[in-house]
C-alpha cells in the first residue's frame, strides 16, 4: 500500500529543469509539509477495520467451588524442645511450613488451630479464613506459653472448638514431639472426651531417633548446641488415635512430615463440586468507532484542509 501511494504521488507531479532551486525553498507551506495526513488516516482506519474483522475478545474465567468440607483442628505442640535441629530449619518451622501447605490444599473445610506447651491457647477457631489461618500457623513460636508439654490441654482444647460443629465429619490433627509433662488435663481423660463426642484423632510423633541437637541455655545465659534425647510417648500417641478412628504416625525428617500430612489430606476427602464458568467479552466496538472516526476525519481534511481544487 504505501509503494502504490509513493507511485502515485509521483505521477501526479510534473519535472522542469532548472539550474537552481533556491527560489522555489520559500514557496514550501504547511499544506506541504503535511499532506500526507489523510493518507496516514485512511491506513490506520484500515487498521482498525482489519483489528475488528478479527472480533478480539476478552475472556472471564471462574470457579465456584461448593461442598461438604470437614472441619480440622491443627493441634501443634510449640514447646521449647521443638527448636531442636534434626528437621530443616528445626521441628517447629519444619511443622509450620507442612501445616500451611495442608491448609492451602483444603479449600472448602474449615480448619482452626490450638498450639500448647505448658498450656494450651486457641490461636484460630475454624476458619474458611485462609490468610488469618497461616498467619497464626507462622506466628506461632516457642517461648509465648508456659513450658512443657501439656499433651492433655492441647487434646482437651482442640475437643471444645470442635464439639458443637455439624459437619460430617470432625478431625483432630495432634503434633508432639514429646511426653506429657504438666498441664491440668490428663490426656486419657482427654482421648475418652474426644471418643464420645465422636471426634477423629490423628496423632503424629515428630523427631528422629536417639539424640538430636537443640539450642540450650547455660547458667551463663549462653545460648549453645547440645544433643538431646528424644523422648516421645508412642504408647499414649497410639493409644489416643486407634481409640478414636484415627491413626498414628512418626515423622522422623521433612520428608516424612510432609508425606503424613499428605496421607491425612487423602483420607480425609471433602466432597466439592467446581462449576466452571467462561464469559466472554467482544472488544471490537472500541476500533469500530476509532475507525470510523478516522475515515471521517480523512474525508473532512481532503475536502477542506488539504482539497486539491476549489
Amino acid at each position: 500500500m504505501y509503494l502504490w501511494y509513493q507511485n502515485k504521488q509521483t505521477n501526479q507531479f510534473s519535472s522542469l529543469l532548472v539550474t537552481t532551486i533556491r527560489s522555489f525553498g520559500a514557496s514550501r507551506s504547511w499544506k506541504t509539509q503535511f499532506r500526507h495526513i489523510p493518507f496516514v488516516l485512511r491506513m490506520a482506519a484500515i487498521a482498525c477495520v482489519i483489528v475488528v474483522l478479527a472480533r478480539p475478545q476478552t475472556r472471564n474465567d471462574q470457579q465456584m467451588v461448593s461442598g461438604e468440607g470437614v472441619d480440622i483442628m491443627l493441634c501443634m505442640d510449640v514447646s521449647g524442645s521443638m527448636l531442636a535441629q534434626d528437621f530443616e530449619p528445626n521441628r517447629l518451622e519444619a511443622m509450620k511450613q507442612v501445616a500451611v501447605n495442608f491448609v492451602d490444599r483444603r479449600p472448602t473445610d474449615r480448619i482452626g488451630l490450638v498450639i500448647f506447651a505448658g498450656e494450651s491457647f486457641t490461636a484460630s477457631p475454624i476458619t474458611m479464613d485462609r490468610t488469618s489461618l497461616k498467619a497464626q500457623i507462622y506466628n506461632a513460636q516457642s517461648g509465648y506459653l508456659a513450658d512443657g508439654t501439656a499433651i492433655g490441654d492441647g487434646l482437651s482444647t482442640s475437643v471444645e472448638r470442635l464439639k458443637s460443629s455439624k459437619a460430617r465429619s470432625r478431625v483432630i490433627i495432634l503434633l508432639t514431639d514429646g511426653e506429657n509433662q504438666g498441664g491440668l488435663i490428663d490426656p486419657y481423660s482427654a482421648k475418652e472426651i474426644a471418643k464420645s463426642v465422636g471426634i477423629k484423632v490423628y496423632t503424629i510423633g515428630m523427631g528422629t531417633e536417639g539424640f538430636a541437637p537443640a539450642p540450650m541455655r547455660t547458667e551463663s545465659g549462653d545460648l549453645t548446641i547440645q544433643n538431646q534425647r528424644v523422648n516421645i510417648d508412642e504408647k499414649l500417641l497410639r493409644e489416643i488415635a486407634s481409640e478414636t478412628g484415627g491413626l498414628y504416625f512418626r515423622a522422623r525428617d521433612n520428608g516424612s512430615l510432609q508425606r503424613i500430612y499428605t496421607e491425612i489430606d487423602r483420607l480425609e476427602k471433602s466432597t466439592i463440586e467446581i462449576t466452571a464458568l467462561k464469559r466472554f467479552r467482544e472488544e471490537y466496538l472500541v476500533f469500530a468507532i476509532l475507525a470510523f472516526l478516522l475515515l471521517l476525519a480523512e474525508v473532512a481534511l481532503r475536502y477542506t484542509l488539504f482539497r486539491k481544487f476549489p
